[in-house]
């Protein structure tokens, strides 16, 4: 609807000027009053009308750049909730913000120009220089010595602006991700008093952004001289030919001055320069917006997968992992392991032995690159994602809250469990006591990623969480890092109780795993060694030196 009303506006106002040669030659010069009246209600007329055409294309225009940037948008962060981590970790958090914000508003801002001023400029032009030939064809062949001119100026300045821009957006990125890294480790900046280090970093991009925007700016500014140059110069031949036909009797004032009305209208309409210009900007915002549209899942969910996990057993069979899908850089090799249902198993070894990668493809956090994992001698590519995951509990390394109350957070285990419910596993995470200390118990408002409570409260609201799923597997990922030992101790004692569940620990500390039925020790992303506690203390030299260095020859009961 945008252009139709564009275009019905645009044809009320090439008629108006042709309306006013009428009134003048007809009515006016010949003083006759009845072509005065009639032209003039039609004059009114037709400005009403270019009015409401005026409003109604640019209320459709708003309505559909507006619902289009929604629906981008929408379809944007949806494609991003299918991503698996493989996929998130192509894109860093503060490019995906920028995306769904900055980049949807350059993209929604080209697209009411196009639905506007692209289909208005080259309507105005064509009908106007289509009037102007009609009023008079010879006179009207200074435009087409004018316009070439002016074309190649304009579209040259464009093209200049066109790069200055380009290397503005890019910069524009490079400062929000110091922006958001900043403002997320403000905590840290503060404590090592780096604060005149990271304004000397965003003074320095700043800098950057006020020399690319002014460069663009300074380019562009030369439009307006070089239109208003072609523009006088237009109107000065049109009339010098035009004064010589009105003496001569060949031509009238009434048609001079409609002339001089379109070469205005004419000469404007090439400031369709400007929308290359804001097409040219919002193209690498196209790019970005179309990269996160086209990025393929690395996991897909099956069709008719399995909706039930009836056990909660684990093997791994002959298990390679890369995260750049490269089998000569693997973090995972040759992984062969059973778990039995019910087990608790710990999993210990140095930093950056892929702990954590291990458990990541047991819910199908990442996919395996070669060999299989089972659950339930299953396949996990063959469950349903949704099952799958809702019966694969993870406490990951990086404690996750979101900003609403206590008792919302846990419930993203569960939707609608009951108070009951939450605070029974708040409990079995040794969480209840100091949720209840608050004055507004459960109720209590969390600020975004729970920074209102400590570290080891956060882990333990997040052991919570994942209980209230009653899960068939349930894994721990250094869950219990931030507590002290006699929590540790209450939260183990509390899931050794949780006999059908098959739980997997990952720990730093030795007494985290002390009750585990089978450790897991890695190295370098292979299982050096799967025994319990008191074969490894016999055999396994890498688990004895982090034993005794951090118990420091304790006993294994400890």
């Amino acid at each position: 609807l945008t252009p139709l009303f564009v275009a019905l506006e645009t044809i009320m106002e090439v008629i108006i000027p042709f309306l006013m040669a009428i009134l003048i030659d007809k009515g006016i010069t010949n003083s006759n009053m009845n072509v005065i009246y009639i032209t003039g209600i039609i004059l009114v007329l037709c400005a009403l009308l270019s009015l409401t055409f005026g409003y109604l294309s640019g209320y459709f225009a708003a309505v559909s750049s507006s619902g289009f940037a929604k629906n981008l948008r929408h379809d944007m962060y949806y494609k991003v909730q299918d991503f698996s981590f493989y996929n998130v970790d192509k894109f860093s958090s503060s490019s995906i913000v920028t995306r769904l914000t900055t980049d949807v508003s350059n993209v929604q801002q080209a697209y009411q120009m196009i639905t506007r001023i692209a289909v208005r400029a080259p309507l105005n032009f064509f009908f106007s220089l289509i009037m102007a030939f009609i009023i008079n064809a010879k006179v009207s062949l200074v435009f087409l010595c004018i316009i070439p001119v002016l074309i190649i100026s304009l579209f040259y300045i464009a093209s200049k602006a066109r790069k200055a821009f380009e290397k503005l957006f890019k910069t524009y990125d490079v400062l929000n991700n110091k922006i958001q890294e900043n403002v997320r480790g403000i905590r840290v900046v503060k404590a090592f008093v780096r604060e005149d280090e990271e304004i000397r970093k965003f003074e320095k991009t700043n800098k950057k952004i006020f020399d690319y925007s002014t460069l663009a700016e300074k380019i562009l500014a030369f439009n307006s001289p070089i239109m208003q140059f072609c523009m006088y110069l237009a109107i000065i031949l049109i009339s010098w030919f035009s004064s010589r036909l009105i003496i001569t009797n060949n031509m009238t004032t009434g048609e001079l001055t409609s002339l001089i009305t379109y070469s205005s209208t004419i000469l404007s309409s090439l400031m369709l320069s400007m929308i290359y210009v804001m097409i040219t900007m919002a193209i690498p915002s196209v790019k970005r917006c179309v990269e996160i549209l086209d990025e393929i899942p690395d996991i897909k969910n099956p069709r008719n997968g399995i909706k039930e996990v009836k056990t909660g057993s684990i093997e791994f069979k002959n298990v390679d992992f890369s995260y750049v899908k490269n089998l000569d850089k693997l973090s995972l090799k040759n992984i062969n392991l059973k778990i039995k249902k019910g087990e608790t198993i710990g999993i210990i070894g140095a930093t950056g032995s892929s702990k954590t990668t291990l458990i990541n493809l047991i819910p199908r956090l990442y996919d395996v690159t070669s060999g299989e994992v089972l659950v339930d001698n299953i396949d996990v590519r063959k469950y349903d994602l949704k099952a799958l995951r809702d019966n694969v509990a993870v406490v990951l390394q990086k404690n996750v809250l979101f900003k609403g109350t206590i008792y919302e957070n846990i419930c993203w285990g569960k939707e609608n469990a009951s108070l009951e419910e939450v605070r029974k596993v708040a409990k079995i995470a040794n969480a209840d006591e100091f949720i209840m200390s608050f004055p507004d118990k459960y109720d209590t408002i969390l600020e975004q990623g729970g920074v209102n409570l400590s570290g080891g409260q956060r882990q333990r609201v997040c052991i919570a969480r994942a209980l209230i799923k009653k899960p068939k597997i349930l894994i721990l990922d250094d869950s219990t890092s931030a507590v002290d030992t006699k929590t540790d101790a209450n939260i183990r004692e509390e899931l050794s109780k949780l006999k059908s569940c098959t739980k997997i620990i990952i720990a730093q500390r030795v007494q985290s795993v002390m009750d585990a039925d089978r450790i897991i020790v890695m190295e370098n992303g292979t299982i050096n060694a799967f025994d319990t506690i008191e074969n490894l203390l016999k055999d396994n030299e890498i688990f004895k030196d982090i034993y005794y260095s951090q118990l420091k020859g304790g006993k294994i009961n400890g």
